[in-house]
């Protein structure tokens, strides 16, 4: 339930983002988004290592979390400059 929260949570954010941002800027609100959705998921990857989970048992998880919200970023990025 956690790693679907926080996929759900980072779509939300990026979409919002995107929203608030004019078409030309959009691409450096990818990055921006990209750079911290990167902190953000590397904090959730220590939380869970903090509670016994192993770095193998974490990263395919963490993997997921941080790309879905960021591949949905970079589409939209990408949509805006029609491409």
């Amino acid at each position: 339930m956690r790693t679907l929260t926080f996929i759900v949570v980072g779509l939300l954010l990026v979409g919002f983002a995107m929203w608030l941002a004019k078409p030309a800027k959009r691409r450096n609100v990818a990055v921006f988004f990209t750079l911290g959705w990167l902190l953000a998921v590397l904090w959730n990857l220590r939380t869970g290592m903090a509670h016994g989970y192993s770095l193998q048992e974490e990263a395919p998880i963490q993997l997921l979390i941080f790309a879905v919200p960021v591949a949905a970023g970079w589409w939209l990025a990408r949509k805006a400059h029609g491409r």
